[in-house]
């Protein structure tokens, strides 16, 4: 199946793009020329990796009975300092309340199946970079 995105060049640094329906902006920091007027690209790949991976978990869980009354996908990364600049590491960051009570065993299967088999964005960024994750319980 081919997937194609147009993004198209408002003025400046900044891009336009529509997806699904929805308009999205990408634009530079000022001291770069740009007007700040939308996200920066390369974060805007550690929210799909986030969104991409989180998706997975939460349909997971659910199958397994599973429902966090609260969680959060976070990710950091560690970008080089020399051109290009990319991210050499990124850590997936799993936040659960504790307080919820899940089956710990069955958050790690849910994680892991993301991980390992779902997130075709985990699964892309892990070829050009280092990928963790770890899970927390706040």
């Amino acid at each position: 199946m081919k997937v194609t995105t147009d993004c198209t060049w408002m003025d400046g640094m900044a891009f336009e793009s529509v997806m699904d329906g929805h308009k999205i902006i990408i634009d530079a920091n000022p001291e770069v020329g740009g007007k700040d007027r939308g996200p920066r690209p390369k974060p805007l790949m550690l929210l799909s990796l986030a969104g991409c991976t989180g998706m997975d978990v939460i349909s997971i869980l659910g199958k397994m009975k599973q429902q966090p009354s609260w969680f959060n996908v976070k990710v950091d990364a560690d970008q080089t300092e020399e051109h290009p600049k990319h991210y050499a590491k990124m850590v997936v960051i799993y936040q659960f309340k504790a307080s919820d009570n899940l089956d710990k065993d069955k958050v790690e299967k849910a994680v892991m199946l993301s991980q390992e088999r779902y997130c075709g964005v985990s699964h892309l960024l892990a070829k050009a970079a280092e990928l963790d994750h770890r899970i927390e319980y706040l």
